[in-house]
């Protein structure tokens, strides 16, 4: 990942937590940053914050998908060839056995696993006609193992952490720099609605700085913090038998 001046940025999710973090340092950093969310007065609110004018606010829904080959059309249009995509955009619903529905897992899905899909599809076409480019997939440490109150946030996670470990292989033909974003918890808007402890808990700017850091290095997988990412992949290749003793702690009674 390079970070001359001029260089495009384009992040997803960009109007609060670990987007808005992000979109602030790479802008510190001399990234020209093109920032979606479907909140344009919170975009148009962060540009006019960055008196470097680096911040350029470009509102859409990813879940709709033509809807996001047109705004990366639109992006390279008026700013420039992209060269790096963070799709960070997501959203979370805590669901159990009792308020398991098809309208819940269905959000979850379109945004968290469809509305990336809806991001990438454009992202990958151009990257892999020029040769280049670096494209980073948040994912999460929730996608390893299924964990209570997750059955579809854990869920979409997964499927995004299968999906690109199945890209990866083959977009390395092509010079394209595909990472996995997996972090542990981290202090947003959507976390502040848990009522559980939330171990290790981290502010969004350092995990930008993290996810900022892990970008420069060759490293397909970019997990924090981490104590939490060990204590996870242990969790990850535990015993069935074992996993479900911890898991089931984990239950509110």
């Amino acid at each position: 990942m390079q970070n001359k001046l001029g260089n495009i940025a384009w992040v997803t999710g960009a109007s609060e937590g670990i987007g808005c973090a992000l979109i602030k340092q790479l802008a510190a950093a001399g990234w020209t940053v093109a920032a979606t969310s479907r909140s344009g007065e919170k975009l148009s609110e962060l540009a006019e914050q960055e008196t470097s004018g680096a911040i350029h606010p470009f509102p859409g829904d990813i879940t709709v998908t033509n809807k996001m080959e047109m705004l990366v059309a639109a992006i390279e249009k008026e700013l420039g060839t992209i060269d790096l995509a963070i799709l960070n955009a997501g959203t979370h619903i805590p669901i159990t056995g009792k308020t398991f529905s098809v309208e819940s897992v269905r959000e979850l899905v379109e945004t968290n696993l469809m509305g990336t899909v809806n991001c990438l599809n454009p992202v990958l076409k151009r990257f892999i006609q020029r040769r280049s480019g670096t494209i980073a997939v948040v994912s999460s440490l929730a996608g390893y193992r299924g964990l209570p109150t997750s059955a579809g946030y854990g869920a979409t996670k997964a499927a995004l952490i299968n999906m690109c470990e199945a890209l990866k292989p083959e977009l390395d033909q092509f010079g394209v720099s595909l990472h996995l974003i997996n972090p542990g918890f981290v202090k947003t808007p959507l976390t502040n609605k848990n009522t559980f402890p939330m171990p290790f808990l981290i502010s969004a700017d350092r995990a930008a700085r993290e996810i900022l850091t892990g970008l420069k290095r060759p490293k397909f997988e970019i997990t924090f913090p981490f104590g939490f990412s060990v204590i996870m992949k242990f969790i990850r290749i535990i015993p069935d038998r074992l996993f479900f003793v911890f898991s089931r702690k984990l239950i509110s009674k």
